[in-house]
């Protein structure tokens, strides 16, 4: 079958993907931006790419005629102060476009919305669902609640408030009763859904065999990471301060953040579990969707993230929007350690050939900030440490050029000698690494980026801001074994 996919490049979509594939389905692609598609190879023999913007008529004429069936996977979390019309209108725009093919089912997923009072945000969804089911072809409503798993938002959420807050006082919301679902169950219930007849022209509640607080989900987590954690909730906080709270703690825009709150206040429960038993499907529960969450993150398996869809949705937006930077301070300094290495004395250099150096994470040097995110981590590491062996000279492997490959934060001491017979050396080469001739120092302004080589530069971000608010987002490239 050919199968229409919009939100292709978004959290749902990305997983959907390989698994249509791999049922025999050909799918054609809806993307904004055909180049920041980039789909596995595997899959590209049994893919189409097109461009679909659904607020640009235009755009959709480039629906294939001959599709048999379509996803809609399409949704915002309030990126513009409109969005409820905003999605109704490209809801209408699409339920149009496919009416013009021969497409004989549609699948959308969209909230649990079984309250009398729903947020802005839960009503939208029942709306887009209300319009796109006024189409000439079969259609399906899937209706989800929190779903857990590697990059979800929910998930990235509770993992951010569980590992940074050891004890929360937290908004009266936290009591509202939910029922989350694994997001490997979700690809079950869509790609099980599509041309099923037994589904056609109905809406069903989809959600996992728990039912919890959000409380309950918190200290759940924190229970399967081994973490302790007291969660003191409090009346008098309000929707924006909650939100604010949200912010200021995860990793999560302020927009994104109203949002949630506003649809927390309201319970997500489904109505009954026919679906599971039409499509014969067992969800798994919370704490096992938890399991399998951080096992594909300590695999490095994530094959999407809530915040892909902002990536490649051609969303006009600056860098500044999500920075931002104290009035004074909070400078990084760069060091050069090529020009570390070049400077040492010949006799220095022959020391440390072929040297090499233990390193940990949690030195006692080092600011207590980097040892209490790993204490905190849900990762498990034994005794709260990374630890690794590397050369204390590294040659690059793009420039062949040599640098010095120690740091004050790690370096313990060299292979083959203790950490007392080691000190000298390492305190003269820690001190020589930083010299004033080798250094930069970069003041950061809102918009700011700087790139770096890890692998040949020191960084330092300096911690003089105290009262202020000092945001960056960091992204960094898995490199390769030093050598």
């Amino acid at each position: 079958m050919k199968i229409l996919l919009t939100g292709s490049t978004g959290y749902i979509g990305k997983r959907l993907l390989p698994i249509l594939v791999e049922a025999g389905h050909h799918v054609v692609c809806c993307v904004r931006d055909e180049k920041r598609f980039n789909p596995p190879p595997s899959l590209k023999a049994n893919i189409d790419v097109i461009r679909v913007d659904l607020l640009q008529k235009e755009s959709l004429k480039n629906i294939p005629q001959d599709i048999d069936g379509a996803f809609y996977l399409v949704h915002s979390m309030s990126s513009d102060v409109n969005y409820q019309k905003l999605e109704e209108e490209s809801a209408i725009n699409f339920r149009e476009a496919l009416d013009n093919t021969q497409a004989k089912h549609l699948v959308y997923l969209g909230g649990i919305a079984n309250e009398k009072v729903l947020s802005s945000h839960l009503n939208s969804r029942k709306n887009v669902e209300k319009h796109l089911g006024q189409g000439k072809y079969n259609f399906t409503a899937l209706r989800a609640g929190i779903i857990i798993g590697s990059g979800s938002a929910s998930f990235e959420i509770i993992r951010d408030l569980i590992e940074k807050l050891p004890i929360m006082v937290t908004p009266k919301w936290v009591k509202t009763k939910c029922q989350p679902i694994g997001i490997a169950d979700v690809l079950k219930f869509l790609s099980k859904s599509i041309f099923n007849p037994e589904t056609y022209n109905q809406n069903f509640d989809i959600g996992g065999p728990d039912i919890l607080s959000y409380k309950q989900m918190l200290l759940e987590f924190g229970k399967s990471r081994g973490l302790k954690r007291r969660i003191f909730v409090v009346p008098i906080m309000t929707p924006r301060l909650s939100s604010y709270w949200l912010y200021f703690v995860t990793s999560t825009s302020y927009k994104l953040a109203t949002s949630l709150v506003n649809s927390m206040k309201v319970e997500v429960i489904c109505r009954d579990n026919k679906l599971a038993k039409i499509l014969n499907i067992e969800p798994i529960p919370y704490r096992e969707a938890l399991k399998r969450a951080f096992s594909k993150i300590e695999n490095n398996e994530i094959l999407s993230s809530w915040k892909d869809s902002y990536a490649s949705s051609g969303i006009n937006f600056n860098l500044s929007d999500f920075i931002e930077v104290p009035k004074f301070g909070g400078d990084t300094e760069f060091s050069n350690q090529y020009l570390a290495y070049e400077s040492l004395s010949d006799e220095i250099k022959i020391f440390l050939e072929k040297k090499k150096a233990f390193n940990i994470s949690g030195k006692s040097e080092v600011t207590k900030t980097r040892s209490d995110v790993l204490k905190h981590s849900s990762l498990n590491l034994k005794n709260n440490k990374l630890e690794a062996i590397h050369p204390v000279v590294r040659t690059h492997p793009e420039t062949k050029k040599k640098s010095l490959y120690i740091n004050q934060a790690h370096t313990t001491h060299f292979v083959g000698m203790s950490e007392e017979d080691s000190m000298p050396v390492l305190k003269y080469l820690f001190k020589h690494q930083i010299n004033s001739e080798f250094t930069c120092r970069f003041k950061w302004k809102k918009g700011s980026v700087a790139i770096w080589d890890n692998r040949c530069t020191l960084h330092n971000p300096i911690n003089d801001y105290h009262g202020s608010r000092r945001l960056m987002h960091r992204i960094t490239f898995q490199g390769d074994k030093p050598f």
